[in-house]
């Protein structure tokens, strides 16, 4: 057979595979997703992920599957869309598991942990060791009608804007401070009132002297609701969410309703969306850091004796979340192997990093 003869084979196979895929999603019913969002879409990593998937869900499906995005409040509350997505009030939401700790205390787990895992490993846990079945396991075990996986996932956050420099476990005892999850567990045994604050309040409630100090996102995140403005002093490392896992939520009779390859795009694009986040998180941080230095504020860095109190602290917190919720125990024992295993790897693999 000549070179061309079988370029002239390849091709018609090709064809032959691309007209058999084409058919396959031509025959696939429309598939309209209705999904609101915990954070807005113009924050990177937090609400940028599922306008990623918005944007490309059409495109992907051959057009049989589009994702109409709801901002934050434009069409339900947000802390009413775990429970819209499973009751079918909307397809689909998006959100990071954290949100839902006053329904699920595990499922903080599933969002950020202190001291805990970093984006790579984090995501080996959830892809390849058994962390979304977990994940899915606990939702189920709750009773939810979802479907759900990672969507998304930040870089470290800093941990904390303050008006001074804190200097001492004293400094700390008696602020008023907005703090998400399971790190905000951690405050409250140092003597700090802890808040839950969505990210278009806390500017306000800084302002008004209803909170004294903060944490939010990532430096280039908490620009966007201008935290440098009023405040002085943040403080680094992101020790209470090295990495954040965002999740996407679609109704479990929606999911099951939609073809193999519908259900293939909003996987593949998941996982899509996930890199894009992590990649443009690490990207866009240092520009902001610098401008927020010629605006006057501090980036401090924890001491070595204040970080080795919050991990006493977080040891203490897991203590007290085991003994409560048998769900917890669980995951963190599954989560505490999978990162054992890992340090044998991540110990002798990595350059040991220099500040």
């Amino acid at each position: 057979m000549t070179f061309l003869n079988k370029l002239m084979t390849v091709g018609a196979v090709t064809l032959s595979v691309l007209s058999v895929t084409s058919s396959a999603v031509a025959a696939d019913k429309k598939i309209l997703l209705k999904m609101p969002i915990y954070y807005g879409s113009h924050l990177p990593g937090l609400g940028s992920p599922a306008k990623y998937m918005a944007d490309n869900a059409s495109i992907l499906s051959g057009g049989s599957l589009k994702i109409k995005l709801y901002e934050p409040k434009k069409l339900i509350d947000s802390k009413e869309i775990l429970d819209a997505v499973s009751t079918g009030k909307v397809q689909a939401g998006y959100a990071t598991p954290g949100n839902w700790g006053g329904k699920m205390p595990a499922a903080r787990l599933f969002s950020a942990v202190p001291f805990g895992p970093e984006a790579p490993e984090y995501l080996a846990w959830f892809m390849y060791g058994n962390g979304a079945k977990l994940h899915q396991e606990l939702y189920d075990k709750a009773g939810y009608n979802v479907k759900t996986q990672v969507c998304g996932i930040i870089a470290p956050e800093t941990s904390g804007w303050f008006k001074k420099e804190i200097k001492s476990l004293e400094d700390l005892k008696g602020l008023k401070m907005r703090f998400f999850g399971l790190g905000a567990e951690v405050m409250e045994k140092l003597g700090v009132s802890t808040v839950g604050l969505p990210g278009g309040e806390i500017f306000p409630a800084l302002e008004k002297g209803a909170i004294d100090a903060t944490e939010f996102s990532m430096p280039a995140i908490d620009k966007r609701i201008g935290l440098s403005k009023i405040m002085k002093f943040n403080y680094y490392p992101g020790w209470h969410q090295q990495a954040t896992a965002m999740e996407l939520m679609i109704n479990k009779d929606v999911w099951k309703s939609m073809s193999e390859t519908q259900q293939a795009v909003i996987t593949q694009l998941c996982r899509a969306a996930t890199v894009d986040a992590l990649a443009n998180g690490e990207a866009i941080q240092a520009p902001v850091m610098r401008e927020n230095v010629k605006n006057g504020v501090k980036n401090m860095y924890w001491s070595d004796e204040m970080l080795a109190t919050f991990k006493t602290k977080w040891d203490e917190v897991v203590v007290d979340q085991k003994a409560k919720d048998p769900e917890f125990a669980k995951i963190w024992a599954d989560l505490s192997a999978f990162r054992e295993d890992y340090a044998l790897w991540s110990s002798n693999a990595f350059l040991p990093r220099k500040r």
